[in-house]
């Protein structure tokens, strides 16, 4: 079978990762998580108290944050200057921090690099904010996920409570409208839908039924 690839965007908590991982592992292919990059920069300043208003100083952090991705059996890890912090980074303030350096254009240039050249060579699913749109505009399947304000608000406190975190859902809705306006608005490739994507709004969907109905689109797009 040829190479294909498949990119599914959409706002913060509409599930995108977790439906994206499960999607690998059904069609056996690699999942790419652009947004554990972001977080991951986003990590780095938090941890180095560089200000998050400040594209120049974020700019010149770069040069000093050594990024790895290795992949393996589908499963995506990510290295900070040779730390894992594939768990580390899914704190809602580096979430938080996340959607602020993804508006700096040096960042967004840096990691879509590494994004592309992460998907060539095997057959892909990549989920993020402009997959579609910039990253991999050529995609063979393309996929906007949609949820409710209120749904993905639910969805986040549902996954604190598992975790046994203590949270406070005014708070953690106001900072996913805020990251809404972000992702939205920012200059360089905002979230949007692309022209050629399918949207789905899951808002009253289950993780299995929203996995049903995306897998039904890409079987009728390739031969899987």
């Amino acid at each position: 079978m040829e190479q294909y690839s498949i990119a599914i965007d959409g706002p913060a908590g509409s599930g995108k990762s977790s439906v994206s991982k499960e999607i690998a592992k059904i069609l056996n292919i690699v999942y790419i998580d652009t947004g554990a990059m972001y977080r991951t920069v986003g990590l780095y300043c938090l941890r180095n108290h560089i200000n998050l208003d400040n594209a120049e100083e974020i700019e010149k952090a770069l040069q000093n944050i050594d990024m790895k991705i290795t992949l393996s059996e589908g499963k995506q890890t990510i290295y900070l200057n040779g730390e894992d912090v594939t768990e580390t980074i899914r704190t809602q303030q580096a979430g938080k921090a996340a959607s602020d350096v993804a508006v700096i254009y040096a960042v967004r240039e840096k990691l879509v690099q590494i994004q592309r050249e992460l998907s060539k060579g095997h057959s892909v699913i990549m989920d993020g904010r402009d997959i579609g749109t910039n990253v991999l505009p050529h995609a063979t399947v393309k996929i906007y996920l949609n949820a409710s304000v209120e749904q993905r608000t639910n969805r986040r406190c549902h996954e604190l409570m598992l975790l046994g975190k203590e949270y406070n859902k005014k708070r953690i809705e106001y900072e996913i409208i805020q990251r809404d306006e972000n992702d939205k608005n920012r200059k360089y490739n905002p979230l949007k839908k692309a022209e050629d994507a399918i949207e789905i709004d899951n808002s009253n969907m289950d993780m299995e039924q929203t996995i049903k109905t995306i897998l039904n689109i890409i079987k009728q797009k390739i031969n899987v």
